[in-house]
């Protein structure tokens, strides 16, 4: 089949269209046939080698963390899904490889896709949805009339994020570009901050959650906006040793971590501010819950371009210029 792959890391390197072995199904996967895929910023960081010590990828390896398409073989212990069945999902970190024609994939990371999506907005949810799910749902577990600072609203994690958040009953701000200030209204924003023109510790107050995603000049300033006891998630870094307990670290690691966030830990607990960093994860489950909204009409997909699969490369680059509003496909098939 055929694959673009990471033949070795570097910010410079671009992927390589290969012929590359089907997977091999284990018992308890799915085998798909991918129709599209989503494009994040992780696949850029992963293929440039920022995630090296987390995500130890052995190269060369396919690159590619959303998928949508039609179910073909099913392992001898999966019984959730059957040949046929039209699904997307993440994949689990270590089993990624969208970027490909097939693509094997634990059942318990799949869900149906939303009858009312294409495959190409289908394929544009797995990774936002569930970033923005684990954030607002699990973590803040946000409820009616608090409000929620979500930065980069016309982002990929922001569109979904703000639509989340609204469909919750919170209060909604967040940040954008004035080309973007219609799109994130419609959205569901409450509050919309021009980030070049404005500053938005100065403009918002007491709110009870921060989402950023943005750099640690960012993060640090979006402790202001939060009322004590206030909690901020992070999915941008940097990692704490939460996570690395969560995620089962080494001792080493635990260290690290611990190092890593000491100096945004101790801001915000002079505040009596919470701080959390969140790197998702697979979860078919909390998916199927995404499906369920989506189609109700609570969530629309908001995709901004659809390449096709020779131009993989141009997309990746597309979306690390920064200029995408809500996320970039590829269509494989």
């Amino acid at each position: 089949m055929k694959a673009f792959t990471v033949n070795r890391y570097g910010k410079k390197e671009i992927l390589h269209l290969t012929e590359i072995d089907e997977p091999t199904l284990k018992e308890s996967e799915v085998m798909v046939e991918v129709y599209s895929t989503g494009v994040n910023l992780l696949d850029a960081k992963i293929r440039s080698g920022e995630f090296k010590f987390l995500l130890p990828y052995k190269s060369p390896f396919t690159l590619g963390h959303d998928v949508a398409g039609i179910v073909t073989k099913v392992g001898s212990k999966a019984n959730k899904f059957k040949v046929g069945d039209e699904v997307y999902a993440r994949p689990a970190d270590f089993h990624i490889g969208t970027f490909a024609e097939y693509i094997a994939v634990n059942e318990r990371d799949l869900a149906l896709k939303p009858k009312n999506l294409t495959m190409e907005e289908a394929a544009s949810i797995p990774l936002v949805g569930l970033t923005a799910w684990q954030a607002l749902v699990e973590k803040m577990k946000l409820k009616k009339g608090q409000k929620v600072f979500i930065q980069a609203g016309s982002g990929g994690v922001g569109t979904f994020a703000i639509q989340l958040a609204k469909h919750l009953g919170a209060f909604v701000a967040t940040t954008t570009s004035a080309a973007n200030i219609d799109l994130v209204k419609k959205l569901g924003a409450d509050v919309v901050i021009d980030y070049k023109t404005q500053d938005f510790e100065t403009l918002l107050k007491e709110y009870d959650f921060v989402l950023n995603s943005q750099d640690t000049k960012t993060l640090e300033k979006s402790l202001k906006v939060l009322k004590p006891s206030g909690k901020v998630i992070s999915i941008s870094g940097p990692p704490d040793v939460e996570f690395a307990n969560e995620a089962g670290l080494s001792w080493f690691f635990k260290m690290l971590m611990r190092l890593l966030s000491f100096g945004i830990k101790k801001k915000a607990n002079k505040l009596h501010i919470d701080y959390n960093f969140l790197f998702m994860r697979a979860e078919g489950k909390q998916l199927s819950e995404i499906t369920a909204l989506i189609e109700a009409g609570k969530i629309r997909p908001i995709v901004d371009k659809i390449f096709p699969f020779e131009q993989t490369n141009e997309a990746m680059a597309y979306v690390e210029s920064g200029r995408a509003k809500g996320k970039v496909v590829i269509k494989v098939k």
